[in-house]
């Protein structure tokens, strides 16, 4: 395991990166322990139903050739991408709990839109950042195992990863780096603005960031997590001109004066579709694990009245059915 004393990347210092821990150029977050705690004691989180809802299971094809792009929310941040023949998951957990921890941990409340025997084998998995709900080893040792496939984080991600399995590769870039999979399609890393940990001695150590996934019949962009920053999408879409699909976080928002920073509740993800060019988007990052306080249903009935509020089509902006998968129109 690493030194927790150590940096998990080691490189010249940059308008991010101070030579140990990284962090957000435009607006440094200042942690504080005290508000974890205000929030925790003062907490008035809604419950959610007791009984889970009918729920869909996609069975995928085993590739989407050419210019064709099919979409399926597997859950939380794990979508699965088709195109170009390429098969690419995003932050894929399939395990019950988004904790280091088998028997405590924020649980899953639905079971993943897709069973793990039901997904093709996987050409590239895209790490957004290491915390527990988008960064699980265990399902990245599965996939490795079966597929080999790559593996493509923000700098110090592979440290993680590594630590836990040795044998497992990893590639990693740093904000506005790029890496070329083939004639067709490239990966770039671009900002965002969340945090990094796993624990109490590792936060920030490593970097977190968005992607897009730049293909001859159009860009695709993941979020990950982040906060609400204008500039942040406004700049990502003057860089790659267009987006023809997009994936955008709407829940763990509440509440606002403790998550602002770093979650966008459901109207900031409207305005951060507007600032990516309204293209194709879907929601993530919802209805499956109970991270913070907002409602079961909160995140998707607020997204439906932000678009009304807004003049967004519903049909641009939809909060998919876990398992229900979207041929993107061109």
């Amino acid at each position: 395991m690493k030194n927790i004393r150590e940096a998990y990347y080691k490189g010249s210092k940059s308008d991010h990166f101070d030579g140990f821990r990284f962090f957000n150029p435009w607006d440094p977050q200042k942690p504080s322990l005290i508000k974890v705690i205000r929030w925790k004691m003062t907490s008035k989180g809604k419950q959610w139903p007791n009984e889970r809802q009918q729920q869909l299971s996609d069975s995928p094809p085993q590739r989407v050739e050419g210019n064709l792009l099919r979409v399926s929310f597997v859950g939380h941040s794990t979508m699965l991408i088709q195109t170009q023949g390429l098969n690419i998951i995003t932050d894929p957990i399939w395990s019950n709990r988004a904790s280091p921890f088998k028997w405590v941990g924020p649980s899953r409340y639905n079971d993943p839109g897709m069973t793990f025997e039901k997904l093709p084998p996987i050409d590239i998995i895209l790490i957004s950042h290491n915390h527990y709900d988008h960064l699980d080893i265990s399902t990245i040792k599965k996939i490795w195992s079966r597929d080999r496939p790559r593996i493509i984080a923000p700098l110090g991600n592979d440290i993680t990863i590594q630590s836990e399995d040795p044998s497992i590769h990893a590639e990693t870039l740093d904000w506005n780096q790029s890496i070329v999979i083939d004639e067709k399609v490239s990966i770039h890393l671009m900002p965002s603005q969340h945090w990094s940990g796993r624990g109490f001695s590792d936060r920030n150590k490593a970097l977190w960031g968005a992607f897009v996934i730049a293909t001859t019949s159009g860009n695709i962009y993941f979020c990950g997590d982040s906060g609400y920053e204008k500039n942040i999408f406004r700049k990502t879409l003057e860089r790659f001109a267009s987006f023809r699909f997009a994936m955008l976080p709407i829940g763990a928002y509440e509440p606002r004066w403790f998550m602002k920073y770093v979650h966008m509740n459901p109207e900031e993800a409207v305005l951060a579709y507007k600032d990516l060019g309204e293209p194709y988007t879907a929601a993530m990052h919802f209805e499956t694990f109970r991270l913070t306080d907002e409602g079961f249903d909160d995140p998707r009935n607020l997204l439906r009245e932000a678009c009304v509020k807004h003049g967004v089509n519903p049909e641009k902006f939809r909060a998919l059915k876990l398992g229900e998968p979207w041929m993107v129109s061109n």
